[in-house]
């Protein structure tokens, strides 16, 4: 009988311990569902003026240089004048952990159509706010469309994990969101664009393509 009392103790002390870790999983998850969509969304650092193309240069640098100027068809959509498009924008530190081998890839001509395809997957031709992003299930860019999920946190091998009330694009965490005139800037944490388009670096073109 003490074995099966104990034993009972053992059960009963578990159940209330994981009713304890969900009812926690829960305010947390709320938390930072709330603090995700107050905290990306402001605007042109008080900067009425700026001009969609010069904050790109100013905060996404190499982004621009590497990418966005590299397809002709979203630079200009991004230069018109009264532009309204979404933007997902890595950091420069985003590049640098790309590896020299793979920056050096987007300045070799070989790799121009490839690297043509990599921008455009970065923009969509119209805003999408960082709301409509977190109920959303993919988007359509200017290259195709790509995947969106809610991100999550904790967890092994992919499972068990919470959401966090964050969003990826593609496997890139959207880490701030900013409002420039009618466009909207997600900075993402890496690129968005699939993968699969490394496969492509260093050849002169994508097979299948015209």
């Amino acid at each position: 009988m003490t074995m099966l009392h104990t034993l009972s103790f053992f059960l009963a002390t578990l159940t209330l311990i994981n009713a304890f870790q969900m009812q926690n999983a829960r305010v947390l998850c709320s938390f930072r569902h709330v603090h995700w969509h107050l905290a990306t969304t402001s605007s042109s650092d008080g900067d009425p003026t700026i001009s969609l193309e010069d904050y790109l240069k100013d905060h996404h640098g190499i982004f621009v240089q590497a990418l966005l100027t590299k397809n002709d068809k979203v630079w200009k959509a991004i230069r018109q004048e009264g532009s309204a498009c979404t933007i997902f924008a890595p950091s420069d530190q985003d590049f640098v952990d790309l590896g020299d081998k793979r920056r050096m890839q987007f300045m070799d001509d070989r790799n121009k159509e490839t690297v043509e395809k990599i921008a455009s997957y970065h923009v969509i031709g119209e805003p999408v706010t960082a709301e409509e992003l977190f109920a959303s299930g993919g988007v359509i860019t200017m290259g195709g469309e790509i995947q969106v999920d809610r991100s999550i946190t904790g967890g092994m091998f992919g499972f068990w994990g919470k959401e966090d009330g964050g969003v990826t694009i593609n496997g890139a965490k959207v880490m701030e969101t900013i409002n420039i005139g009618d466009s909207i800037i997600h900075s993402v944490d890496t690129l968005v664009s699939p993968n699969i388009l490394w496969r492509y670096m260093d050849q002169l073109r994508i097979p299948g393509s015209s």
